[in-house]
């Protein structure tokens, strides 16, 4: 199953000398045959994932961890 999983979503590490983020793609690139622009396609929705998850109460949650 997890195979399937893997085909189905291809995933991507991304990695700073502060965060490692896996991110799996649903969306499907390949209808935009040109790699720049599909490039600029893929930054513009992370992008946009990470803006929608900054006002979410799960990042608020997240950075609670690091409470007393």
């Amino acid at each position: 199953m997890d195979d399937f999983l893997d085909e189905l979503y291809p995933e991507i590490t991304l990695e700073t000398e502060d965060i490692v983020m896996t991110i799996s793609l649903k969306k499907d690139y390949s209808q935009t045959k040109d790699v720049n622009v599909r490039k600029k396609e893929f930054i513009k929705d992370l992008n946009d994932f990470i803006k929608e998850f900054e006002e979410t109460s799960e990042s608020l949650e997240f950075m609670r961890y690091f409470d007393d």
